[in-house]
C-alpha cells in the first residue's frame, strides 16, 4: 500500500487505537422485464473502471463501498480518532442504498479532539490548481471559460480535474481506498431526471437547474479533451467519470476562509446539522492539519455532525447535497420579485433572510419587502420614510408605517403563501399520479428514483407555508403559548392598531399599545393577528 507521509503532526491528545436511491438486483431484473430492455437500467453508469491492469475503482450505481479498507488506510496514513470513534453502516430503508455516518460510540468531554486528518491527506483546490494549472493548460481554460465559467468556478474544476487524475491512477493512488469508500448514488439535482425537474416547485427548480446546468459546463466534453494529462478512457466517457468527480468535488468540500476549498477524507463522514450547535467544530493548526473537536459535552451514541450550508434553506441542501434535513427550522419564502433593486438587497432580500419559519411564523424582512412592493405602487412618500427610517434605525417610524398598512402587505402575504400552496399542490399530485407514495412500485425505482425524495421536500415545504397560513390568516386564533414575546395586530370594524405583548415570570400577558378599551371601559370587540412573536 502507497502511503502518504503526514508533516508537522503532533498529537499525542488523541489515544490511538445524504438519501439517494438504487434500486437492488431483483428491482433491476423487475426493470429490465418490465420494460424490455436489452440494456441495464438507466441508474447504472455504462462504464465501470478504466483498466483490469491498472484495478480501477468500480463506480457503477451499485458497487460496493469499501469502508473497512478505508478505515484500515486511514489509519496507516496517520489519521487520527479518538476512543470510541466510529462508522455506522445502515441500509436507507427508503431506497435501500448504504449511508455511512460518524458517531461516538464513548462520552467526550468538550473541547476534545475527535479527529485529525494530515494536511497531505487533503485534497485542495488551491494544491490542485499548483499542480494542474501548467501552461499546457490553457487551451482547457481558454474552452470552460467561453463556455461561460466564471474564474471563481475554476477551482471547482481543478479540484475535479485532481480527482479525476486519482481515478485515473486507480491502485496506484494515494486515495486510492478513500475514493472507493465514497457513494456513487446521488439524489441531489445533477442527478435528477427531467421527470424530476417538472415536480419541483418554481424556486427549487430554479436552484436545480443552476446545479445542473453548472455540471454540464464544468464537465464539457470539449473541455475535458483539451487536458493534456487525462487519459482517452476518461475523455471518452465524461458523462460517467466527470459527472462523479463532480459529485465528489460539490458534495464533499467546504470553503475556508481564504477561499480554499478542501476536501478532508474522514470529515467528510461527519452528517449534516441544523441545530444552532452542531457536535463538531474543526480548524486547521499552523501546518495545515485538519483537528475536529467536541463543541460541547457528547453521550456515548451521538452522531457526529457539522454543517454543510445554511440550515435554513432546505431547497439548497436537497440541490447540491440530495438529503432532505427535515430539522430545518425555516425555508426560504419562495419569493422572486422580477426586478430586485439596491432598496431590497438593503432591507434584507436574501435567501438566507426571507424566511418562513415551521411555526409559521414570517421574518421581519419578509414584512419588510411586502412592505416596500406595495408602497412601491401605492405611495412613494411612505416609501421613501420607509427606506429612511430603516437605514437610520428608526424603528418606531418604520412600525408604524407596518402598522397603517398591515391591511394591505397581510393580505398580499396571503396570496403569495396561497399562490405557492396552489402551484406545489400541481407537483404533489403529478407525483402522486405515477406512484410515488407506492414504496413497491418498480417503475418508481426504476425510471425516477429520486422522486420519493423530491416529493418529501414538497410536503415538508408546504407544511411550512400552510402553517404561516394557519398563524396569519383572518380567522386564525391568536397562539399565545409558543412565544414569550409577541406583537399583535389589534383591529375593528374602523381601525388598527399595534400591541407589543410580554410574558412575565407567572406566565402573564403585559400588553402596551393597541386599540384599547371602550370609552366606557368595556371590552371592545376586536380581532388579533400576531405579526411576530419571539
Amino acid at each position: 500500500m502507497r502511503q502518504i507521509l503526514t508533516k508537522g503532526l503532533a498529537l499525542a491528545c488523541i489515544s490511538s487505537g445524504a438519501t439517494g436511491f438504487a434500486p437492488s438486483f431483483g428491482d433491476q431484473a423487475q426493470c429490465l422485464s418490465k420494460h424490455n430492455r436489452r440494456q441495464r437500467p438507466r441508474t447504472m453508469l455504462r462504464i465501470s473502471s478504466l483498466s483490469v491492469e491498472n484495478d480501477a475503482i468500480d463506480i457503477a450505481e451499485n458497487a460496493a463501498r469499501e469502508i473497512s479498507w478505508m478505515e484500515s488506510w486511514a489509519t496507516d496514513n496517520g489519521i487520527q480518532r479518538i476512543d470510541g470513534f466510529n462508522l455506522v453502516e445502515e441500509k436507507n430503508d427508503m431506497n435501500g442504498s448504504k449511508e455511512v455516518y460518524a458517531t461516538t460510540l464513548q462520552d467526550v468531554a468538550a473541547g476534545s479532539p475527535v479527529l485529525v486528518v494530515p494536511e497531505a491527506l487533503i485534497l485542495s483546490s488551491s494544491k490542485a490548481m499548483a499542480e494542474l494549472r501548467t501552461p499546457e493548460m490553457e487551451e482547457a481554460e481558454a474552452v470552460l471559460t467561453n463556455n461561460g465559467a466564471f474564474e471563481s468556478e475554476y477551482r471547482h474544476w481543478y479540484l475535479m480535474l485532481k480527482v479525476l487524475k486519482e481515478i485515473q491512477n486507480g491502485r496506484d493512488s494515494p486515495w486510492y481506498h478513500w475514493l472507493n469508500s465514497l457513494p456513487r448514488i446521488y439524489t441531489n439535482a445533477a442527478s435528477m431526471t427531467d421527470f424530476c425537474m417538472l415536480c419541483l416547485p418554481p424556486l427549487m427548480r430554479k436552484l436545480a437547474e443552476e446545479e445542473r446546468e453548472n455540471q454540464r459546463r464544468l464537465s464539457s466534453t470539449e473541455s475535458i479533451m483539451s487536458v493534456p494529462f487525462l487519459s482517452d478512457d476518461i475523455k471518452y466517457h465524461t458523462m460517467d467519470f466527470c459527472k462523479w468527480a463532480y459529485q465528489i468535488v460539490y458534495t464533499r468540500s467546504v470553503e475556508t476562509e481564504d477561499g480554499d476549498l478542501k476536501i478532508v477524507p474522514m470529515a467528510d463522514y461527519f452528517n449534516h446539522g441544523s441545530q444552532d450547535y452542531t457536535e463538531v467544530a474543526a480548524s486547521y493548526d499552523d501546518v495545515g492539519n485538519y483537528v475536529a473537536y467536541a463543541a460541547y459535552d457528547l453521550a456515548a451514541g451521538s452522531v457526529l455532525r457539522t454543517q454543510y450550508a445554511d440550515p435554513r434553506n432546505p431547497s439548497h441542501l436537497l440541490a447540491r447535497y440530495g438529503f432532505l434535513d427535515e430539522e430545518c427550522p425555516a425555508t426560504y419564502c419562495k419569493l422572486l420579485p422580477p426586478i430586485v433593486n439596491q432598496d431590497m438587497i438593503d432591507l434584507g432580500y436574501a435567501y438566507d433572510r426571507m424566511l418562513f419559519y415551521r411555526t409559521g411564523e414570517v421574518a421581519d424582512e419578509v414584512w419588510d419587502l411586502f412592505l416596500y412592493q406595495h408602497l412601491s405602487m401605492t405611495n412613494i412618500d411612505d416609501q421613501q420614510a420607509l427606506m429612511q427610517s430603516h437605514r437610520q434605525g428608526d424603528y418606531e417610524t418604520k412600525l408604524a408605517l407596518h402598522e397603517k398598512h398591515y391591511a394591505a402587505t397581510s393580505s398580499a402575504l396571503l396570496e403569495h403563501v396561497d399562490g405557492f400552496i396552489e402551484d406545489i399542490n400541481k407537483v404533489i399530485k403529478k407525483a402522486e399520479t405515477i406512484g410515488v407514495t407506492d414504496p413497491n412500485s418498480i417503475y418508481i425505482k426504476c425510471e425516477h428514483p429520486r422522486l420519493p425524495l423530491i416529493h418529501r421536500h414538497n410536503l415538508f415545504v408546504r407544511e411550512t407555508f400552510q402553517n404561516v397560513r394557519s398563524r396569519y390568516s383572518e380567522d386564525a386564533d391568536v397562539n399565545w403559548r409558543d412565544a414569550t414575546r409577541v406583537t399583535v395586530q389589534e383591529c375593528d370594524d374602523n381601525e388598527c392598531a399595534i400591541a407589543e405583548c410580554v410574558m412575565d415570570f407567572q406566565g402573564n400577558w403585559l400588553c402596551e399599545g393597541g386599540l384599547g378599551p371602550n370609552w366606557d371601559g368595556s371590552e371592545r370587540e376586536k380581532t388579533k393577528t400576531i405579526i411576530a412573536a419571539q
